[in-house]
């Protein structure tokens, strides 16, 4: 398939490079050029001064930018994606973003004669760069079922969860669940050293257990050990954690673990931690300051 991917950071990068490794035509955008420049020289392919023409000739193309002024800045207007886009064609995007945004997108994209799906990923660094990410989608089955091919190069599971804006919901609900999770780990991880325990080993033993997690299996022991350097940032949950309580707002969804986790993470980024990563939460209570 002739593919475009715009954005290149920590999850678009190998993202776009699984594409490439396939055997695809991937002609890809970054607001920095060197970033792009980098990636082909990394991977083959072209990088184009600007999304339109990363678009032009594409069958689907694919976006991971970091907001939704980003996601507006590289769809919309003379330079956007859409207006290089010929008709039929797809555009998946895998920002995580609001399900406002989404629609927006979609509506627009349907007025050209396109196709728009909103498809958050969740997985990390590490699943972006395994080829191991899940993928949660919304919109239009027809769009789905062209797009799915290239999505499932970098995706272990790629799912349709029902119209526009329901990819970005089910990734609010996957936020919401992961930072309860590492909370809940972080407060039993914090009692184990008061307890006096041997930390690795109640891991080793717990994790057999009703309490096991993808967080306890794979960030449990970096916890003891105080590293947080695995990617996805303490400023980008706090985005997620955002969006989610905004759309609570809207649809009146109660979710005071969530809000009262948000101000964990805020304590984080007041002491400087904004770039560590997520299972960071337990350094509130193990540091004494």
């Amino acid at each position: 398939m002739k593919l475009a991917f715009i954005g290149l950071g920590t999850m678009g990068g190998p993202m776009a490079g699984h594409l490439a490794r396939a055997g695809h035509e991937v002609t890809v955008f970054n607001r920095t050029r060197a970033k792009a420049d980098a990636w082909v020289a990394k991977y083959g392919g072209r990088a184009a001064p600007s999304p339109r023409e990363a678009a032009q000739g594409a069958a689907v193309v694919l976006s991971c930018v970091g907001n939704d002024d980003d996601l507006r800045q590289v769809t919309l207007g003379d330079k956007g994606a859409f207006a290089g886009m010929q008709a039929g064609a797809v555009l998946v995007d895998h920002t995580t973003a609001s399900a406002g945004v989404a629609v927006e997108l979609y509506e627009a994209a349907r007025a050209r004669g396109l196709h728009f799906l909103d498809a958050p990923v969740s997985g990390g660094q590490s699943g972006a760069e395994q080829g191991m990410l899940t993928i949660m989608v919304g919109g239009d089955r027809p769009a789905f079922d062209i797009a799915k091919p290239a999505m499932m190069h970098y995706g272990r599971a790629v799912t349709l969860m029902g119209p526009a804006g329901s990819g970005q919901k089910t990734k609010m609900i996957n936020q919401i669940c992961v930072a309860g999770v590492i909370q809940g780990l972080a407060e039993g991880l914090a009692f184990t050293l008061r307890a006096g325990l041997d930390a690795k080993r109640v891991l080793d033993v717990i994790s057999k257990g009703a309490a096991t997690s993808w967080q306890m299996e794979n960030r449990g022991r970096t916890m003891v050990d105080g590293k947080f350097d695995f990617g996805f940032a303490v400023d980008l949950m706090r985005k997620d954690l955002r969006i989610a309580m905004e759309e609570a707002r809207a649809n009146g969804a109660d979710l005071p673990m969530t809000a009262l986790i948000d101000q964990f993470y805020a304590k984080l980024q007041s002491r400087g931690g904004g770039r560590l990563d997520t299972s960071s939460l337990i350094k509130l209570l193990t540091d004494r300051k």
